[in-house]
């Protein structure tokens, strides 16, 4: 009687997501791409089109991929509060 073996690679499950940005403007997006570039190295891929970032999320352990995506939007939610502040600033000032 023969086991039934599998290749463990096989059985491991892939987790993929994109998560797409859309910003008023080219300037904005590329200030927070920019932002968030370093601290998302090794993690996830990042493209950047005009106003618009697109994030593509893989892993294969689903708690990561959540902490990753977790990660990810609570460092948009701060860049895109100083960029809103600075916006107030500007208009404060000029």
């Amino acid at each position: 009687m023969e086991k039934n073996t599998k290749n463990k690679k096989s059985e491991i499950m892939k987790i993929k997501g994109k998560i797409y940005l859309d910003y008023k403007n080219a300037e904005s997006a590329k200030l927070v791409h920019d932002s968030l570039e370093i601290d998302n190295e090794n993690y996830l891929q990042s493209e950047l089109k005009e106003n618009k970032i697109i994030y593509e999320i893989n892993n294969e352990k689903l708690g990561t991929f959540l902490s990753t995506v977790d990660d990810l939007i609570a460092s948009e939610i701060v860049v895109e509060k100083i960029i809103e502040h600075t916006d107030k600033e500007k208009v404060l000032y000029k």
